[in-house]
This record gives structure tokens, C-alpha cells and sequence, in this order.
């Protein structure tokens, strides 16, 4: 464990079982544990499902959270925060989900193992991700050198609409 906290930043999302109070729960059970200071929340956002359009929109929003676990320990942690919301992992990666909970950056790491890869795969693609992301960290520049602010810039919005 390092005695100087990690910055991280979460995105969260659901298109389920009451979707908007999925993700304000999630939110609540992050705040909780106890190796971890919640710096700053999104706003949340309605967007449409990334897979199959066969599915509900979804609520998405971003995190930053300053935390002394390791990226394991966090994925951990918050599998756990999944799990307790019903979230089952099947082999549609981009189907309906209850709780999707994901690790975008930690740190300035890059992480790149069976379980965890570091910065998340599809950051750079994602507007339900780069928006909230810029929203509450404007200044910030992806260990690859992109600046996130640039990035949500560019992006589409794909009628994507920002609730609060």
C-alpha cells in the first residue's frame, strides 16, 4: 500500500432495474469504504446503449477518487459493489447491465492483465465517458498525451443528454 494516495477516476453506468438509482447508489457505496475520499461527481447523462440498440439507455457518470487501495484492491472493491446490485457478467460485452462500474485511469499507470486494463479500453471512444470526464477534469491529459477536454471536443454526442 502506498502512503501517498492514487487519483483515480470511475465511470459508471446502467441501463436496468431503475438505472438513475443504480448509479446514485453506486455512488453512495463508493463514498463509503473506507480507503477511499470521493473528489468529484459528474453530472449524470443519458446516452445510447454502445452494443446492441435493442436495450435501454443508459445513466452514465464519472468519478474521481483519491485512494491508497491498489488498482486490483479498487477493482475489487468495486466488482463487489456490481455484484451486490445483481450485476451478472455474461458473455455480451456490451449488453444490459444493472451496474458497470469501471476503472478509467489510476494514476499515471498502465496496467495491462487479465482482469484490469489501464487507461480503459475504450476511454478515447466513449462520449458517455469523455464528457463527464472533462466535465470534472478539464485539465487532464491521458498517459498516451491526449487532453481530455480536446477529446470530449470531438467527439459525437450521439443525442446524449445531460440530466443534472
Amino acid at each position: 500500500m502506498s502512503s501517498t494516495p492514487t487519483l483515480a477516476y470511475i465511470g459508471l453506468g446502467s441501463n436496468l432495474s431503475e438505472p438513475l438509482a443504480q448509479v446514485q447508489a453506486a455512488i453512495h457505496e463508493i463514498t463509503n469504504i473506507t480507503q477511499i475520499n470521493v473528489m468529484r461527481v459528474s453530472s449524470l447523462y443519458l446516452s445510447k446503449p454502445m452494443g446492441p440498440q435493442d436495450q435501454g439507455d443508459y445513466i452514465n457518470a464519472v468519478l474521481a477518487l483519491e485512494t491508497s487501495l491498489s488498482a486490483i484492491k479498487l477493482l475489487d472493491a468495486l466488482q463487489a459493489i456490481e455484484n451486490e446490485a445483481g450485476r451478472v457478467r455474461k458473455e455480451n460485452r456490451w449488453g444490459a447491465r444493472v451496474l458497470d462500474l469501471d476503472i478509467l485511469l489510476f494514476g499515471a499507470e498502465i496496467i495491462n492483465n487479465p482482469r484490469l486494463t489501464i487507461p480503459h479500453y475504450g476511454i478515447k471512444e466513449r462520449e458517455f465517458v469523455l464528457t463527464p470526464l472533462a466535465e470534472i477534469a478539464p485539465n487532464l491529459i491521458l498517459p498516451g498525451g491526449e487532453s481530455v477536454k480536446v477529446l470530449s471536443q470531438d467527439i459525437a454526442n450521439n443525442a446524449m443528454v445531460k440530466l443534472s
